[in-house]
């Protein structure tokens, strides 16, 4: 196996990784309640933006990934 495909699996396989992390970053940091008819917004925003940070590194590794790939199969 060439090592740019072990790479690029690595990557795409890092990239999910990370997106899984960054996912259950922004839900946890997200929490809204009702209380006697009013809506409650508790949420932490800089929780969520790292979690959105998270998600966008792993787009990043995934298209490096996918690129790579592409690349050594030519």
């Amino acid at each position: 196996m060439n090592s740019s495909k072990i790479i690029a699996i690595v990557l795409i396989i890092a990239a999910l990784a990370v997106g899984y992390i960054g996912i259950n970053t922004v839900v946890a940091n997200t929490e809204s309640f009702n209380f006697l008819g009013l809506k409650f917004d508790v949420s932490n925003e800089s929780g969520k933006m790292k979690g959105f940070l998270y998600i966008g590194l792993a787009v990043l590794l995934f298209g490096g990934g996918v690129y790579t790939l592409n690349k050594s199969k030519s």
